[in-house]
């Protein structure tokens, strides 16, 4: 059941995104009088789900056909509306321009006044960057409204009088341990621990100052790269709250946890014979042995609410990981997270700012896919459905809807033919030289553009497949 509430979260998401993005393009279109032939909610190649058109004034619709009425054909001045079967996006066809609609025919006949190729470069221009303009616009609105409705919950880290949460990572090489409190970075009042994750992880930083379990202050350094390093090192997140008494939720298929007879709603309470209170501290013992074996100690329920004590062993892999995962235990320090309410003019000030951090952010994490780590991270739909809780929650599915219209945005300026950066580029080209790029220099860009997006998809989601395969999903 799960799976099928994530799905339709995705489901909508994507419609509500790629409708608005083409509205992007298809009301500058309309006001620079150029004509659009269609306006497509997801792709139909060979048949749509759903066709409308409006023929001599009259309307004319049809269910699952695979071409368009020839009596449709009559009126070319008005726009066609349908539904594809293919969720990987949609369109609006353009008269006049090379797009993936590949219409030579309709270029080789000599330019109307009402097609995009007789249009000024500027107007040109204003009809490509529209639906990028109208996700990033939509974007900081849904988190300006979520914000308003909602609040925004944030996390004191120096409320946090148990300490933090610290992968293990950072204490091996840098000193930092679960249980401190953080107090500073860079010599500034520590962020909310929501945000501190993306500030190690993506912003420069060079020193936390904490206050170790001990009463000790220490500032630690860090170096430059750190956020690259902890991504390499799979140390992510490296902050969270301490949780203690989590149960396991889910067994990874093939994992160690699996082989060793680990199930759903144990409770892990020693590993190789060292008792464990805090989440963090399991992860420290199975990172302090990982490629080695260890020996767990698990409370089982055994009907009702009897529970009875095993002892299990299991492998532990490179990353210190048996592949396991826990719901939420008794949070520690839940008095240092608090909700704050914002009025509606305040909620547009801090909705756009979360909105351009969100950018920038995703803009900075960029730089990770070109590792091999990153290459390998890499995710289709259903790493992107998977984002979705598996139960219905409108401010989480607002939240990754903002997120998903940013990211969409950011990808569809980017130079790459096909895309809505690729004609840009072209567009550029022309203001800046006075001469439009040859049709055949168009034609075969979209042809390259279209064979690289589909190689990245058929990629993305082959990762998906693979991680399913491991039991990752």
């Amino acid at each position: 059941m799960d799976i099928w509430i994530k799905a339709a979260q995705l489901f909508l998401s994507l419609a509500i995104l790629v409708t608005l993005h083409e509205l992007g393009h298809f009301i500058p279109a309309k006001l620079f009088k150029t004509r659009i032939e269609k306006f497509y909610l997801f792709f139909n190649p060979w048949f749509s789900l759903f066709r409308y058109k409006r023929v001599n004034g009259k309307k004319k619709y049809v269910w699952i056909t695979k071409e368009s009425p020839e009596d449709w054909k009559e009126d070319e001045k008005t726009t066609e509306w349908g539904l594809g079967w293919l969720p990987l996006g949609g369109y609006v066809k353009i008269a006049g321009m090379i797009d993936e609609s590949m219409d030579k025919e309709q270029m080789e006949k000599p330019p109307e006044p009402w097609e995009f190729r007789s249009k000024p470069a500027w107007q040109r221009l204003i009809i490509m960057i529209g639906g990028v303009t109208v996700n990033l616009i939509l974007g900081f609105f849904i988190y300006t409204m979520v914000l308003f409705t909602w609040g925004q919950v944030q996390i004191d880290t120096e409320k946090m009088t148990h300490g933090a949460s610290i992968h293990p990572y950072l204490g091996d090489k840098y000193g930092l341990y679960s249980g401190d409190v953080i107090l500073k970075v860079d010599g500034e009042e520590a962020p909310h621990l929501d945000e501190l994750n993306k500030i190690i992880m993506l912003r420069d930083i060079s020193n936390i100052t904490v206050r170790h379990e001990d009463g000790k202050i220490e500032t630690v350094n860090l170096p430059k790269d750190i956020g690259s390093e902890l991504f390499r090192a799979g140390a992510f997140p490296a902050f969270g709250m301490r949780m203690k008494n989590a149960s396991v939720q889910s067994v990874g298929s093939g994992s160690g946890a699996e082989k060793a007879g680990i199930l759903p709603e144990d409770v892990l309470y020693s590993v190789n014979q060292k008792d464990v209170t805090y989440f963090d501290q399991i992860q420290s013992l199975l990172y302090s042995n990982k490629g080695d074996s260890v020996d767990l100690c698990v409370l089982r329920k055994v009907g009702g609410a009897n529970l009875d004590t095993v002892t299990l062993r299991s492998a532990v892999d490179k990353d210190g990981k048996i592949g396991f995962g826990v719901g939420m235990g008794s949070i520690e320090d839940s008095s240092a997270v608090t909700t704050i309410k914002y009025g509606f003019l305040e909620s547009i000030v801090k909705g756009t700012q979360y909105g351009m951090n969100t950018l920038s952010d995703y803009v900075a994490q960029f730089k990770f896919i070109f590792t091999k780590k990153g290459a390998g991270s890499i995710g289709g739909f259903a790493a992107i459905g998977n984002m979705f809780p598996p139960v219905w929650d409108w401010q989480a599915f607002w939240l990754n809807t903002a997120l998903l219209s940013i990211i969409l945005a950011f990808m569809n300026i980017l130079p790459i033919p096909a895309l809505d950066g690729g004609h840009v580029v072209f567009l550029v080209y022309e203001m800046v030289t006075g001469k439009e790029a040859p049709q055949r220099v168009l034609e075969i860009a979209q042809y390259v553009g279209i064979f690289l997006l589909l190689g990245l998809m058929i990629y993305a989601n082959g990762n998906d497949l693979i991680r399913w395969i491991n039991g990752a999903f």
